[in-house]
This record gives structure tokens, sequence and C-alpha cells, in this order.
């Protein structure tokens, strides 16, 4: 049953994964969840005219305008550039609000201490809006966890003017760091990386590769000047590989008991083969997942936790750490770029 009170809800940013946002609220609202849409900011005034005519709510240049005409608020999503969401978060939670704070969580460990330090100070939850570990194929993934140790990821897409202000590992590939973050549980031992600008100033494809302090080894490939798009995940344990498509959110799991011994190079060998030629010898399982839209998951987790005062499925700490992963990659792709002179 719905709350007797309804949270209300304001949306700080406007663009492409604010009007999302904004769609998602409005659509839990009509089917009578305990939510209401209270209000939009876009520094843009044009921008902010439009969401609060297409949602028939108010639309202001500012949080502080906002926040002085709507009235008592719960929470709100940040979906504002990244390097502002520092400086948007620091007066929604000094005025008492609940944060959804779009990935990744700042544009450095600075500002994202400075988030982290103002929820603790006022008492108020932070979720990391790592949407893709809602997928409902990564959340049946979870399901069949017991030892990972060889992770493939592969996340392409085609060049869009979209998310320009940061690299492709802030804007694609940090959704599957956080998911084997998770998935792992370990520390990250040694990071290996190369990237490069390709349609913008900053790095547009990257290849990464990780080891883990309990020995599993994951390799990453992001690109957002590809010509398909693919978004892929695949993993080895003992006896078992598990292939994760995120798009369709098909999860397949192949019984390997021939892989057993195997080093991480033989089993990325067998992984291609399992991939090219499901049947070849090997037990293949499709896995159940039940279908559903990440993001409306993703935002009725938080509304989840922002009711219960329970800790976020995606925990500021969990931003925090997919971000220093993150910034730890970028650093290793530029001492490589420096070394090859590139």
């Amino acid at each position: 049953m719905p709350a007797a009170h309804p949270l209300r809800v304001a949306v700080v940013g406007a663009g492409a994964f604010g009007r999302n946002h904004l769609r998602v609220y409005r659509e839990l609202e009509q089917a009578g969840e305990a939510v209401q849409l209270a209000g939009v900011v876009d520094s843009n005034p044009a921008v902010a005219a439009e969401a609060a005519q297409k949602f028939g709510i108010p639309g202001f240049e500012t949080i502080e305008a906002c926040l002085a005409a709507v009235g008592p608020l719960d929470a709100a999503s940040v979906c504002v550039p990244t390097v502002h969401h520092a400086s948007a978060a620091a007066p929604l939670l000094a005025a008492g609000l609940d944060l959804l704070i779009e990935k990744p969580l700042a544009a450095s460990l600075a500002d994202a201490d400075r988030i982290l330090d103002l929820s603790r100070k006022h008492g108020r939850i932070v979720q990391a809006g790592h949407l893709e570990r809602f997928n409902p194929a990564v959340t049946a993934a979870r399901r069949h966890l017991h030892q990972p140790m060889f992770f493939e990821s592969h996340r392409l897409s085609v060049f869009t003017p979209r998310s320009l202000d940061v690299d492709v590992v802030l804007d694609l590939m940090i959704h599957d760091l956080d998911i084997v973050l998770s998935f792992v549980a370990s520390p990250v031992r040694e990071v290996r990386a190369v990237g490069l600008p390709v349609l913008s100033n900053k790095v547009d494809i990257a290849n990464v590769r990780l080891e883990f302090e309990n020995g599993c080894v994951a390799n990453f490939t992001a690109s957002r000047v590809s010509t398909e798009r693919v978004r892929k995940l695949r993993f080895f344990q003992p006896h078992q590989y598990l292939s994760l498509d995120f798009a369709r959110q098909d999860l397949l799991m192949i019984d390997v008991t021939a892989a057993a011994g195997m080093d991480p190079v033989q089993l990325a060998a067998l992984a291609q083969m399992a991939s090219q030629h499901p049947s070849a010898g090997l037990s293949l399982k499709k896995i159940s997942v039940a279908q559903g839209e990440p993001l409306r998951l993703e935002i009725a987790s938080f509304l989840d936790a922002v009711r219960t005062r329970a800790t976020p499925v995606v925990s500021g700490d969990d931003g925090r750490a997919a971000l220093a992963l993150a910034l730890e990659i970028n650093r290793a792709i530029a001492a490589h770029a420096e070394h090859t002179g590139l």
C-alpha cells in the first residue's frame, strides 16, 4: 500500500538524463506510487520552461528559487553536468533533501568527499546513479555468483555530443567498473590501460586490464566512436561461464567443467569459443530474467531508501569507489600516452 505521505521530489537538470528522471517520477506518480513531482530546475530558462510546461510543474533557473517557492521537498535527482554535481548537491543536502546523483558521483574525489561529508553532516541519503546495477540481467547474475575469476566487458556506442564533459571511462566504462567492483568485492591490485581521443578532445576509446587482490582479472573495452551499440559482460567462475547482455536483458549460463585449472588466457579463449559456438559440448542454460526499465527500478529503489532510511543499493560510497577507480584508470591512460609519445 502506498504511504500516506507522498514524497515530494524535484529534478535538477532537465537535459537528456533529467527529462528521463522527470518522466519516470511522473509515471510512478500516475501509477499510484506515493511520490509527487513538485518542480524542475535548469540554468537554461528555455529548457526549464519547456520541462515545466511538459510536466505541469513549476520551473526554476536556480535551486535556491525552487526551494523557496515549492515548499518542503523530500528528495531530488541531480542530473546536471558532472562538474556541477557538488555545487548542486550542497544546497539540497543543507535543505534536508535526500539525493539521487547521476553517475559519475562527481568530477573529482575532493568533490565526491564534499558531497558525502555533507550527507553525513545533515543525515541525508545519497544514492549514486549507476542504473545498470538495476538492470534485471545484473540482478539475475548476482544470484549465481560464487567465485568470479575472469571478466570481459564491452560497452560500445555510436558518437553523440552527449556527455562530452567527461571522457569515455567516466561516461560509459564506469557502469561496468561499478558492477565488477560489486561482483568481485576485492581491492584492485594492478591497473593497465590505454586510451585515445578520436572525435573529441577527451579519451573516446579505452581498453583496461584490472587484476584484483584475490586473483580475479577483468578486461574492459569502452568506445563512444563505434559503428554499433554493444553492452555485454561475460565472466567465468569455477565450472561456469555466464554471458550477460545489458540491452537485451539476457543471461546465459554455460557449464564449463573442462575449464577447471585453466589460467585467465585459456579461460578467455574458452569464453570466445562458447560465445561463438554455445552448443560445442557445453551445457547452456538461459536464466529467467524479469524484464524492466533500469531507470524506473533505480528510482523506485531510491524512493524506498528515502522512506525506510535504509542504505541505498548503490550508496554514495559505492559511487566514490567507482569514481576513484575510473580516475586511476585515467592516470594510467595518461602515463601510457606519455610513455608512447601519443
